[in-house]
């Protein structure tokens, strides 16, 4: 029987890539000159750390530049509260989402049984396998799901026929 996994991955060493590419900008540009900002990966979570709120906006679409330059799409950010840090500066964690969820996975889940179309879908720990009798139902579940509104990027591999 068809089958295929929906699964959210990153791959980190473009992440990293993209670090160093926003802390050589950071270096470089001039309104960044003497500024305490600095932007570092600790396993699943960023660390961004800047002298004021400008900064940490600017900081923000630097990263999000950069990882659009590396095909990452900027919807595995999950950008945290601010807080603030010595004197006026600000650090703000943001997490790196990996895997389905468990509420996404149950919410793509009900979606695709109130489409009507003709598959199952089973949630297997931190993905989803869809299984169907015909590809064209598979196919018909993949535009399905691509047209939900779901800020999280999802990848469909392991299409078997």
């Amino acid at each position: 029987m068809p089958s295929f996994d929906i699964v959210s991955k990153t791959d980190l060493s473009e992440i990293d890539n993209a670090l160093q590419n926003v802390t050589r900008e950071i270096a470089q540009r001039y309104d960044f000159k003497g500024s305490n900002c600095s932007v570092e990966r600790k396993e699943h979570e960023l660390t961004i750390l800047a002298d004021d709120d400008l900064k940490l906006k600017q900081m923000h679409e630097l990263l999000q530049g950069h990882l659009a330059r590396r095909q990452i799409e900027s919807g595995i950010l999950d950008y945290k509260e601010p807080e603030k840090a010595a004197g006026q500066s600000v650090r703000q964690k943001v997490a790196i989402r990996e895997g389905v969820d468990k509420e996404l996975a149950k919410r793509i889940v009900k979606d695709i049984k109130g489409s009507g179309l003709k598959v199952q879908v089973a949630i297997q720990g931190d993905e989803l396998r869809v299984t169907g009798k015909k590809r064209d139902d598979l196919q018909a579940a993949i535009q399905f799901v691509k047209g939900l509104k779901i800020e999280q990027p999802l990848q469909y591999e392991n299409f078997r026929d």
